[in-house]
């Protein structure tokens, strides 16, 4: 049975994870007054200490993310 509880991602270990079984993840980043917004949807293309590359779900764009300014959650 699948949990509609989102997780988090945070360590490589995360990253590797939903990567590795083509997970859907949302990207979200806070706005000027600290309130987060979904800014992407798609799925783990390459992580760094630094950044996460994500593939865009509907237009298949590659974009890059930091990790330090960056919400990762699966959905």
């Amino acid at each position: 049975m699948k949990s509609n509880k989102k997780h988090t991602l945070t360590e490589d270990m995360d990253f590797f994870t939903a990567g590795l079984s083509g997970s859907l993840i949302t990207v979200w980043q806070e706005d000027p007054t600290g309130v987060y917004c979904e800014i992407g949807r798609g799925y783990v293309e390459a992580y760094t200490n630094e950044a996460v590359r994500v593939r865009n779900l509907q237009s298949g764009t590659k974009s890059l993310y930091s990790r330090e300014s960056t919400m990762f959650q699966t959905d």
